[in-house]
């Protein structure tokens, strides 16, 4: 019975020599001559919180709704651009989903250890399905039109082909600078 050979496989980058790849460092990526700057990071948790309290992801304090679900377009603090936002049917969904998971497993814990009649369900669960829905829905609008703003999506990129002026009507923020003194 034979043996089976042993095989050595090396993997050498091109133009190096086996074991020079381990010894260089790696290389940043070439700079752009004459493009942008590299955009700064947004932190996206930071964004989440602001956007959960119902705050401007830029700064914090600016009101990220002018009423209960309506995004202001501008920044009544910071001046930034909000208008870009593309939050459609995605809070909804992601409010009935949040929503369905407290509401179902509590109505089923309930009917198995009470029993209670229809009518009792329906004077507990719709309620509370109704309010948790509303209570919900701005919190969870306000952290994906943060997560859009700090991921730089739909616009939110003042280098992105997918940005857009401000729609009719909406005059832009304009903030003096006061000189440090």
């Amino acid at each position: 019975m034979d043996t089976p050979a042993t095989m050595t496989v090396t993997t050498t980058l091109a133009g190096s020599e086996p074991g020079e790849a381990r010894d260089r460092a790696p290389q940043e990526p070439p700079a752009r001559p004459n493009g942008p700057p590299p955009a700064r990071t947004r932190a996206v948790p930071e964004a989440l919180l602001r956007g959960a309290r119902g705050r401007c992801p830029a700064c914090g304090r600016g009101r990220l709704f002018s009423s209960y679900l309506k995004v202001s377009p501008y920044c009544p603090d910071c001046g930034e651009e909000l208008y870009h936002h593309r939050a459609d049917d995605a809070p909804p969904y992601a409010t009935i989903l949040l929503v369905g998971h407290i509401v179902v497993p509590l109505m089923v814990l309930v009917e198995e250890i009470y029993r209670p009649e229809v009518w009792v369900h329906l004077i507990l669960w719709l309620p509370l399905t109704l309010a948790l829905c509303l209570i919900l829905l701005p919190p969870l609008k306000g952290m994906l039109v943060s997560l859009q703003w700090a991921l730089r999506m739909h616009g939110f990129d003042p280098q992105s082909p997918e940005r857009e002026g401000p729609p009719d009507g909406v005059v832009p923020v304009v903030r003096a600078v006061r000189p440090v003194r």
